[in-house]
């Protein structure tokens, strides 16, 4: 089954952690067929760091689901707190287009006034601006790499079964909450 051109689709989310929580956080991605869940993935990045990147581009190379692979999704431009991911990167690292789903419109205002106070925070915030614009997308919201504005439409329209977000993304959420708290929580 085709979900706007692109079946293998890989959707990661972080678990929750406490505030004071500082190391490294866990991120899981779960890989879906379609409507079908096929794989998890699972690793860590570092809370607030700058690995995140890295650490999606090297879970899914060595992955057995690879090959198969035909889009990302991001439960947000960031995991593990401020770690944010070059989605212009990842994309051009792996050959797959790149999209991130946020419920809500970023208050881009405040995530820059944040930025500002952590190490590093420029580097990030320039990432979040190479992203591209944050655009509304099929009740969401949206970055893109190597994806229109209609081919993110017509995968939001066919992933998003439950809800106004992707399964792929529902499951990792889900499935992250379950594993950090003993039980899902919220809806992502």
């Amino acid at each position: 089954m085709k979900t706007g051109g692109f079946s293998y689709v890989i959707g990661f989310d972080d678990f929750p952690f406490e505030r004071h929580h500082r190391g490294n956080v866990r991120v899981v991605g779960v890989v879906y067929n379609g409507l079908r869940l096929e794989g998890v993935l699972s690793g860590q990045v570092r809370r607030d760091g700058r690995n995140s990147t890295r650490v999606l581009s090297g879970l899914i190379q060595h992955s057995k689901f690879y090959s198969s692979l035909q889009l990302i999704l991001l439960q947000g431009i960031a995991l593990g707190g401020f770690n944010v991911v070059d989605i212009q990167a990842l994309s051009d690292n792996l050959g797959l287009p790149v999209l991130v789903v946020s419920r809500r419109k970023p208050d881009l205002a405040s995530i820059e006034a944040a930025l500002r106070k952590v190490r590093g925070g420029q580097q990030k915030w320039a990432l979040i601006q190479k992203a591209g614009a944050v655009e509304p997308v099929a009740g969401v919201y949206v970055q893109r790499a190597r994806l229109t504005v209609k081919q993110a439409e017509q995968v939001l329209r066919h992933l998003a079964v439950h809800s106004h977000i992707p399964e792929p993304l529902r499951a990792a959420h889900l499935i992250a909450g379950g594993i950090a708290t003993g039980q899902s929580r919220a809806r992502p």
